[in-house]
Formats: C-alpha cells, structure tokens, sequence
C-alpha cells in the first residue's frame, strides 16, 4: 500500500510539473515578446547619442556593462523574485496593487463598501506569500500607516492618480510598443536597399503589417497563440547563436565587460554624455512589466522559469554578440547606425529580418492584450468610461478584445509611426512610458511591503530607495528627450488621465448625490396611502447603485406615477475590488420594509475579471437567489425603527436554490404529472413563441418552510410569470449654481459628453425594449 501511495504521489508530483513546464513555455510567447525584441533597438538608440565613436572599446564595454546590470536587477531580482509574489489572487498589474491596497487600507474612494464584501473568500487572502513577518513595531508603524490614509482624504487621492498614471502610460505604451518594434524590424531592409528607394518603403511597411495586426485582433489570441512561442523561442535561438558565434569569431573577451566597473567607468567618462544614454540603455528592460501585468494567464514559477531558464540567457547573449561585433567595428560608422543588423553574417540577414518582422508582431500582441486587460479592470472599478468587452476566450478569461479601444490604438499607432519615421525618437517615448510604470510600480509595491505583507519597514524604504533611485536615473534620462519625442507618452497621458478622472471624479459626485437624496421606507409607507399607490402584476426590477435605502429615481417615478408591481426588486449590480467573486457569494439578499410588502434588494458582487452573464441567466439566478432567500427562513423586521436601524442581507449562492429554479432547453409544455416530485408543487411557465429557453419554477413542500414562506414563495413565481420590467434610470448631470469654472467643465462638458457616447451598463444593455421603463432626473452636484 504504501508502494502505491508513493506511486500516486510521485504521478501527481509529475503532472504538476508538466502543467508548470507547459505553462512556462506558453509565456514565453504571451509575455516576453516584448522583452525579446529589445535587442533590435537598444545599441542603436544608445549610441545615436553621439557616444562609441572614439578608438576605444571603453564606450562599448560601458554600455554593455550598464545594460547587463540593468536586465539583471530590474527584470530579475525586482520583478521574478519580489514583485510578482504581490499577486491579487493571481492577478497582476498596477491596479492588482492598488486593489490589494483598497482591501487592506480601505482607500476605495467609492463609498459602497460593504462588511459583507470583506467576508468574501478572495477578499481575505493577502495574495503574497509572506504575511505576518514583522515585528510588533513595524506592526505598529503598519497600523499608524493604515489609519493616516484612511484618514487623509488627500493621501486616497493621490493613490488613486498614481494608479491612473502608471496606467495611462500602459496606454500609451500599446500605442508606442507596436510601432518601435515593427518599424524596427523594417529597418533591416536599409541594409539591402539604396536610400532612394528605402525611404518610399519602410514606413509604407510598417503601416501594413501594423493595420494587419490590429485587424487581427478580434480573432482573439487563442486562434493565434499556438504560434507565438515557437516565434519567440525560435528569435531567442537565433539571437543566441549569432551572439555566441560573434563572441567566438570576434571578441572572446567581452565577458570583462559584464563587470559593473566598467559601467562606472563610461559614466565617468562621459558624464551628461553618458547620463543622457541612459535613455537607450532603458530600451533593454521594456517588457519587464508585461511578466506582473499577465501574471493571470499563467502562474508565479512558470514566469520565474521561463525566464531564468531562457529569456535571460538569450538576452545576454544577444547583446554580448553584439558588443563584440562593434568593438571590432567601431571605426565604421554605419555599424552604429544600423545597430543589430549589421552584427548579423550577411548570408542570414533576410531569414532573420522575416523572423524579426514576426517576432516584432508577437512582442506587439501581448502589450494590445494587456491594454485591453487594463482597461476593462479600470472600467470595473468606475475609473475609466463602460466600453463594449468581447471575450474571445472560453477557456482563458483574460483573452478580451474591445473593438473602441483596438482601432483607437491603431490609428494612434500608426500616426506616430508616420510622424517619427524614426526608432530613436520611438525609442524615446516607449522608454518614458515605460520607465514611469516601473517607478508606479516601485512606490505601491513599497506600501504593499508594509500594509499587505506586514514586513519591517526598513525592507519597504530599501526596495524603493534602490529600485526608486535606480529607475529616477532612468527617468530623468528619458525627460531630456522631451522634444525629441518623449512629450508623446506626456500628452497621451495627459489626455487619458483627464477622461478617466474626470468619469471617475462625475461617477462618484453622482453616487454622493444618490446618497444624500436617498429616503427612507418610511416615507414610502407615509406617502402610499395619500398618494393611493396600486400594486401590479409582476416583477419590477429597479436599478440602483445604492447598496441602502430607496433611490431618488424611484421616489421621482413614484410621485409620478403612483404604481409599482406586486415583487418590487431594488437591483445593485457593483464590482468588488478583487479579481473574481465565487457563484456561491455572489448574490446579497434582503428586505425593504416588511415581510407583506414584498420589496427586496439584492446586490450582485462581480470581480474586476468576471463575465457578467447573459440577461436571461442573469434574470433566472436573481429570481432564484431571492426564492432561496425566501426559503431559508429570512424574516423582516418588525418594526419601522428597527428597520432604520439596520437592514439584514443575506449571502445567497446561486447553486444552493436549484430545487426552486430549473432551467432547461426544449422543455415540453405539457409536462407529464409523473416527472413532478411527490413533495413538489410545480408552477408552469406559460407558452411563448420563440422561447429559447424555459423555466420550471418548483416550490418545496417541506413541512419546515412556514405557511408565510410558502406564501411568498408562490407570490414571487406567480409574479415571475406575468412578466418582469426594468425600470432605469437615466440621470443627467450638471454642475450646481456658483460652482468653479473647473468644475463646470469638468461636470456639464467632459463627463456628459463621455456618458453620452460611452456604452450603457452591461445589465441594461440586456435589457429587452419592450419591458423597459426609463425614468430621467437631472443630477445638481
């Protein structure tokens, strides 16, 4: 027996390992395209600075120095081996961060947050695989830390624009990322064509095989994915050989220069010179932040091994092959403004530049896909304005493709390829936008340290301290090229950080105002009889971001019109500040007023990854998960006091009431008398034409459900089959008399014009027209 115990151990031990392997080889394809393109620009753009043209080699083993250093302590040692342990639930990225920072700081600047969402089973978990490693001091420090920023309404907004910065420039690195590495690979036809002719060519390229890239994109990465490792691990081989063969034929002793004095050395050297070549050295770390912000397609140890054990490598090889061609070289001057092609033997530069071109396009893909994960994730949590999200994937969540978004990307593309017709100048923005997310990145990981990790403090100051200095050289660096193109990464920045702000700023004026005009049920039972309000047949469902008390939309529509259906449902559908919500929590359950009304609210919780369902699933879990709430139990309160005082919610699964609802495809109607349960009543869903699907509503006969229960129960089918309408709001804001020029810009300008042409809430766009009820309010904030 226990032969066979370790036999299973051993097989379960190994198919882990293959899962992890084959994880890590389908990231090499999905994450390091990017990274694994850099060769192609990196010394081109380092010594178009003017530096390398002397007779020595000190240039090019300083450059090499500072590039090997720079791949082996960002990439490397801050990304592999600290950051991407500060997964949210597997999810990674700037606003995974500032998600693990809301839940643990309660810095979330919407005020919709509920103690039953902490209860959720992804909530708690730290998502780091330290906890608990600091001393009471530094716990001590942690608390005063945690309470300053619940504290200081400031510090929360600053947060919050540190994310939307680092995700703005993420922006804008999809629009430069695809450009610099396409019209990169084009410049290898230089080589092979005269200046006449090449000038009519490349940039006419390039602008094809980009238009061809986006067009592509609906098609999803799943019908294309089984082709982008091969791609990159085949560029990586390639880069890797003809290093090795330019070390061996060339420069055996380039190795010396991996040893960090000779970094020293060039800065010494050349001081501004060098200092301002910091901004190409830069090239070689893009893609770095692609491993934490896929980190959801895949997991932590297949990121680690794919790139320690490949990535690398072949890295470094690439661009010791390099230096050891220039260094014997640098006396002609083309070789340093060529840059990668001319290092490689001329019998294989056309098979390389083909494998270039595809491999360039691979790189492109994974920075689309994180800009479209990126801003679905700000989307949820009301940061940017609702966009139409296409799920190309059934099997892998993250694959999404937002038709706005992609050809808002390719036409931005393509007109800084057109306007620069330059990779330094590419070269220049791509690295701004890059080395910005990494320092975002640097300043929320050092309060993750301390908040969610629960480590010593001077661990937190020592990250940031040498990752924060060492990417502010960087920085300054690339803001010296301002005029030569790193103004572009400022100004698309600047324009998406004023449209998300500002949604952001009007979604929660709008939210503050629902809260303070909100009234009480009892004004509802004060009014009802003055106003002689009639119930109707059916169920009303009334959408609301208000997680408590009565909207002023419904007060607005029952004024005026003093009706409403016999199941009234105060609907909020919200998005909780972690990456996924399990079925079995989704649904929060209770009364409005009591049990004889029949008014309920029902509040569904969704991660900032999770798939809202289609509107008839949607309808049949809601309606399900309110039977359920009904069966189990769940009284009203009994008096109107008490009913101010607190409102009981309960958590409802939507697997727990399948004994209620049945949905079933093809169901006959005349369902034979011998398929219903003994100790069920079943209520038949009437005929309709063209139903796709139809319910059987099926109430227990249990003698524990009370008289009152079964009631209610029967009242809720019987509504559930005379119809359900959707009763939406449509709020229009405008900013309050004597409020700032700022602000009515802000509010009656740029919100109105992004809520008029951004898309309608996922819920009411499943609304069908004929059962719905559009109720209009002007908003003064």
């Amino acid at each position: 027996m226990d032969l066979e115990g370790g036999t299973r151990r051993n097989s379960s031990k190994k198919d882990s390992w293959k899962t992890i392997l084959t994880l890590a080889y389908q990231s090499i394809g999905v994450v390091y395209g990017d990274l694994s393109i850099s060769p192609l620009y990196v010394f081109r753009s380092t010594f178009g600075e003017g530096i390398g043209h002397s007779n020595t080699n000190e240039e090019i083993f300083g450059v090499l120095s500072l590039v090997f250093w720079s791949i082996t302590l960002v990439p490397l040692v801050k990304y592999v081996f600290i950051v991407l342990k500060a997964d949210d639930n597997g999810e990674g990225g700037t606003f995974a961060l500032y998600s693990l920072l809301c839940r643990h700081a309660k810095v979330n600047s919407l005020p919709n947050c509920q103690l039953a969402d902490e209860e959720l089973s992804e909530y708690k978990k730290d998502g780091c695989g330290s906890s608990g490693g600091g001393v009471s001091n530094d716990k001590g420090f942690a608390f005063r830390l945690k309470s300053t920023l619940e504290k200081r309404k400031v510090l929360q907004n600053f947060l919050l624009i540190l994310a939307l910065i680092g995700t703005c420039m993420v922006i804008g690195d999809g629009v430069l990322t695809p450009a610099l590495s396409v019209f990169s690979a084009i410049s290898g036809l230089e080589l092979s064509m005269s200046k006449e002719h090449h000038a009519y060519v490349e940039v006419p390229a390039a602008c094809i095989i980009l238009i061809g890239l986006f067009a592509l994109q609906h098609f999803g990465t799943h019908r294309v994915g089984f082709l982008f490792a091969p791609i990159v691990i085949a560029w990586l081989f390639c880069i890797s050989v003809i290093g090795i063969y330019n070390i061996f034929f060339w420069n055996p002793q380039i190795y010396r220069a991996l040893c960090p004095i000779y970094a020293l050395r060039f800065i010494r050297k050349t001081q501004t010179g060098g200092w301002m070549s910091l901004g190409g050295v830069l090239l070689s770390i893009t893609g770095s932040e692609a491993m934490f912000a896929d980190l959801g397609h895949f997991s932590q140890l297949s990121i680690q091994i794919a790139f320690t054990s490949v990535v690398y490598p072949s890295l470094i090889l690439a661009y010791m092959g390099q230096a050891a061609y220039l260094s014997r070289h640098h006396e002609i001057e083309h070789a340093y403004h060529f840059g990668f092609y001319v290092s490689v033997p001329e019998k294989l530069r056309w098979p390389v530049l083909v494998l270039a071109v595809f491999a360039a396009v691979v790189g492109s893909q994974a920075i689309i896909t994180g800009t479209f994960s990126i801003i679905k994730q700000c989307s949820a949590l009301n940061c940017f304005p609702r966009v139409k999200v296409i799920h190309t994937s059934s099997k892998i969540h993250g694959q999404i493709y937002i038709p706005e978004i992609n050809w808002l990307l390719m036409l931005l593309c393509l007109a800084v390829t057109i306007g620069f017709r330059n990779t330094q100048h590419l070269g220049h923005a791509s690295g701004l936008a890059v080395i910005t997310v990494m320092l975002v990145t640097t300043c929320l990981m050092s309060l993750v340290i301390v908040l969610c990790w629960h480590q010593n403090v001077l661990f937190a100051l020592a990250f940031v301290l040498f990752f924060g200095t060492l990417e502010s050289l960087f920085f300054s660096a690339s803001l010296t090229k301002f005029l030569q193109g790193a103004w572009v990464p400022i100004a698309l920045a600047f324009v998406f950080m004023t449209v998300m702000y500002v949604w952001h700023y009007g979604t929660l004026k709008k939210y503050e105002f629902d809260v303070q005009n909100k009234v009480s049920i009892n004004w509802l039972l004060g009014i009802a009889p003055s106003i002689g309000i009639v119930r109707v047949r059916g169920v009303g469902l009334i959408h609301t971001d208000l997680v408590s008390g009565i909207p002023v939309i419904f007060s607005h529509f029952v004024t005026n019109l003093p009706a409403f259906h016999q199941i009234l449902v105060f609907l909020c559908i919200k998005h909780v500040p972690v990456p996924h919500v399990r079925p079995e929590e989704r649904f929060l359950v209770g009364r409005v007023g009591p049990r004889n009304f029949r008014i309920y609210r029902c509040i569904v919780r969704y991660g900032y990854r999770d798939i809202h369902k289609d509107d008839i699933e949607f309808e049949n879990d809601l309606l399900c998960s309110i039977a359920e709430f009904i069966r189990t139990g769940s009284v009203g309160l009994s008096s109107n006091e008490e009913l101010e005082k607190i409102e009981k919610m309960t958590v409802v699964g939507t697997y727990s009431a399948q004994t209620i609802l049945r949905s079933d495809n093809n169901v006959d109607n005349n369902f034979d008398s011998e398929e219903t349960s003994s100790e069920l009543k079943e209520i038949k869903s009437p005929q309709v034409i063209q139903q796709k699907k139809k319910v059987r509503f099926l109430v227990p006969e249990s003698p524990k459900i009370d008289s009152e229960a079964k009631e209610e129960l029967e009242e809720v089918m019987e509504a559930r089959e005379a119809g359900i309408a959707y009763i939406i709001g449509h709020s229009y804001m405008k900013a309050k008399p004597g409020s700032s020029t700022i602000k009515k810009i802000a509010i009656n300008f740029v919100y109105e014009f992004l809520r008029r042409n951004s898309r309608a809430p996922s819920f009411v766009l499943g609304v069908p027209h004929a059962s719905s009820l559009e109720v209009g309010m002007m908003y003064q904030v």
